[in-house]
């Protein structure tokens, strides 16, 4: 069996403001070999990194990312004096360093990430091999399959890991991402039996770590990479 995924959320949430550069670079010096990550569509079409639909817990306004220009939110500080990346800012950063996992946070990301990712992989030779593309969401699943089945998608699920795989089966999916409350050792065992990778999230207790290791898991996505 391959080497587990040390998978920072959102960089490493657990010390640094979640979702920045900085956030990222110090999931990779504390041993992730893999980072999580949100994005959404802004007003003027760029795909941010950010994870709330708003900016009122992590700045001093308030407001919907959607609505908003890049200009306007690279303009807020957000807590501990970072700025909003771009995806593009943050795959330049990671390229080649550890494998990605891009979920598609908002609404109508899918247009824009696919491509994004085709610059990446056609100009810049970026490998399929190195990302995945996950969701809660069906309609943007659907549409990015559609768009480029070329493209590892993980079905993220904090319900049904059994209809999670209904998804996967139906866009031909390679992992699904459940909480990990929900993991047993029969239900992985009956996704990897199904030919789908387990990347769970999001697990920071030294004994919920302990646990699903235990059930063979491909990755865990924690705040503390460090403790993986």
């Amino acid at each position: 069996m391959a080497a587990m995924l040390k998978i920072g959320h959102r960089g490493a949430k657990g010390h640094v403001t979640e979702n920045t550069l900085a956030s990222f670079k110090k999931a990779l010096a504390l041993g992730a070999n893999a980072i999580e990550l949100d994005v959404h569509v802004c007003a003027t079409g760029e795909l941010v990194v950010f994870h709330d639909f708003t900016v009122d817990r992590l700045t001093n306004r308030s407001g919907e990312v959607h609505q908003m220009t890049l200009t306007e939110l690279k303009a807020l500080t957000i807590t501990g004096g970072h700025t909003i990346p771009t995806l593009d800012e943050v795959l330049q950063l990671l390229q080649g360093k550890c494998f990605i996992n891009i979920e598609m946070k908002g609404r109508h990301t899918a247009v824009p990430l696919a491509k994004l990712l085709a610059h990446y992989i056609t100009e810049k030779k970026y490998s399929y091999t190195r990302f995945i593309v996950s969701s809660f969401q069906y309609n943007e699943l659907e549409q990015l399959h559609a768009l480029n089945p070329n493209v590892a998608l993980g079905i993220l699920t904090q319900a049904s890991i059994a209809r999670a795989m209904d998804w996967a089966l139906e866009f031909s999916a390679k992992a699904i991402h459940p909480h990990y409350s929900l993991l047993t050792q029969t239900n992985v065992k009956r996704a990897h039996d199904a030919g789908y990778k387990i990347y769970t999230w999001t697990v920071n207790e030294p004994e919920d770590i302990a646990r699903v290791q235990l059930y063979n898991v491909d990755g865990i996505i924690s705040d503390y990479p460090d403790r993986l």
